[in-house]
């Protein structure tokens, strides 16, 4: 994925690295907490796994969106410039 970026806008292999291991912990801790959620009741745990993997992807990137939305106007108004999304300095 890195080298489908722009050759002048490509991150550094650093800034890579450590964006891509945020995506991959976030990925596995929902896996798992989908798993033990799924199993704790008597329905099909594969219909569950399912519903909050869909719940995640939808309503999950939702707040998300709207966290970093607030987030970044709370920044942008005390000027904390190093609380930038994106800016790594």
């Amino acid at each position: 994925k890195r080298f489908r970026e722009p050759k002048e806008e490509r991150r550094p292999w650093r800034i890579w690295f450590f964006d891509t291991f945020k995506q991959a912990i976030g990925a596995v801790f929902i896996h798992f907490a989908n798993v033990y959620l799924s199993d704790l009741t008597e329905v099909d745990p594969c219909s569950l796994y399912l519903i909050n993997f869909i719940l995640d992807a939808t309503l999950g990137m939702l707040l998300i969106w709207f966290g970093v939305k607030v987030v970044s106007w709370f920044v942008q108004w005390k000027k904390y410039t190093y609380l930038v999304f994106g800016e790594y300095g």
